[in-house]
C-alpha cells in the first residue's frame, strides 16, 4: 500500500483505526480546531503531495459539524497537491433527502453531493445509501458498498429452516429478499405508509411469518417508529421468533432502549457504520464490524481493481 493516506475527522475515528488495522497502514493524524466566531480549520498533519488520500467521515449526529470538517479535510487534502481523494462515507445522513415530496423543499442529498465535489472529493466510498438514485446526484465514481454478508454470516448461526425476512416497506423488499436469498429463507414486506419524520402506519405485513422465526431487515433504524408499528402488525400474526437488523444504527431519542424493552424481540443486530455511545448499549445489541469490507475495497481502489466484484454472489 504505497503512496497511500488515510485520515479521519472526528465523526469515527475508531471505525478509521480498524480499517487502517486491516490495510497495515497508519492513520494519519488531522488537527481541528475552533477560532473565537465559531469557525473550523483543519490541517492533515502528514504529507498528500501525489498521493492517493482516503478520508474516512460518516455524516452522523452532529451531522453538519461532521459535513463542514468533511469538507475542510477535502479542502486540505486538495491544496497540498493530492493526486486523487476519496471520500469514505459509510452513513450519508442526507441520502434520506432525495426528492421533491413538497413544495419549495430542498433536495439535501443532491446538494451535499455538489458540496463535497466542490470541495475536492474525486470519489466516493458509500455504505447502503437510503436510495439508488443517490447514485446519480454525484458527478464523480461512487462505489456503494452493502453489510448483507456481515448480517447473513451472524445469522447463519442461527436454525433458519423456518425464517422469513420481513422488510418494513416496499421500498427495501429489494434488499430484503436478497437478503433472504442469502439466507435460504422466505421474504415479507410490510404495506407502510409516512406521514412524518417519525409517524408512520403499517396497515398489514404480506408474506408468511406465522409460526416462523422472523428477521426484520431495514438500511437505518434511527426513532424506530417504523420497526415498532411494523411488530405491532407482527404479533397480530404470531411468529414464532423476532428478530430486529439494519445496516445503520442511529438510535435516536432513546430508540435503542425501547426497541430492546420489547419482550418478543430477541435480538437487535446492526454494523458499526454509526458510533453507538457504551452506554447506550444494551444486553439485546450485537455490532458487527464493517471495517474489514471497507478495507478491501479501499485497497481495490488503490490498486485499481473492481470494486463490484466483491459483490458478485449479492447480484446474481
Amino acid at each position: 500500500m504505497r503512496d497511500i493516506a488515510v485520515f479521519s475527522g472526528s465523526a469515527h475515528p475508531e471505525l478509521a483505526a480498524e480499517v487502517c488495522g486491516h490495510l497495515g497502514v497508519p492513520l494519519s493524524p488531522v488537527r481541528t480546531s475552533r477560532f473565537a466566531n465559531d469557525c473550523l480549520e483543519v490541517q492533515l498533519q502528514a504529507n498528500c503531495r501525489e498521493r492517493d488520500v482516503f478520508l474516512i467521515q460518516p455524516l452522523v449526529t452532529p451531522v453538519q459539524e461532521n459535513l463542514v470538517e468533511l469538507l475542510l479535510m477535502c479542502d486540505a487534502a486538495r491544496g497540498a497537491s493530492a493526486s486523487r481523494i476519496t471520500v469514505v462515507m459509510p452513513h450519508y445522513a442526507y441520502a434520506r433527502s432525495d426528492k421533491k415530496d413538497a413544495p419549495r423543499i430542498s433536495i439535501g442529498g443532491r446538494l451535499v453531493a455538489d458540496l463535497m465535489v466542490t470541495a475536492g472529493a474525486s470519489r466516493v466510498l458509500a455504505m447502503t445509501l437510503h436510495s439508488p438514485q443517490m447514485h446519480g446526484f454525484f458527478s464523480v465514481p461512487v462505489d456503494h458498498l452493502h453489510a448483507l454478508r456481515e448480517l447473513a454470516a451472524h445469522f447463519h448461526d442461527y436454525d433458519l429452516s423456518r425464517t422469513t425476512v420481513v422488510s418494513p416497506d416496499l421500498g427495501n423488499a429489494k434488499e430484503a429478499a436478497a437478503f433472504a436469498r442469502m439466507l435460504g429463507a422466505q421474504v415479507a414486506a410490510g404495506a407502510k405508509q409516512r406521514f412524518a419524520d417519525d409517524r408512520v402506519s403499517i396497515s398489514a405485513v404480506i408474506g408468511d411469518v406465522t409460526d416462523r422465526d422472523v428477521i426484520v431487515l431495514d438500511d437505518e433504524i434511527a426513532k424506530g417508529s417504523t420497526v415498532l408499528e411494523l411488530l405491532d402488525r407482527l404479533r397480530e400474526m404470531k411468529p414464532r421468533s423476532i428478530r430486529v437488523a439494519c445496516t445503520h444504527g442511529l438510535f435516536s431519542a432513546g430508540a435503542l432502549k425501547r426497541l430492546s424493552a420489547q419482550p418478543d424481540v430477541l435480538e437487535i443486530v446492526c454494523t458499526n457504520t454509526v458510533p453507538i455511545p457504551l452506554e447506550e448499549h444494551t444486553e439485546k445489541l450485537r455490532v458487527l464490524s464493517i471495517a474489514p469490507a471497507l478495507a478491501e475495497a479501499v485497497r481495490r481502489i488503490h490498486n485499481g481493481e473492481s470494486v463490484s466484484a466483491l459483490f458478485d454472489a449479492h447480484t446474481t
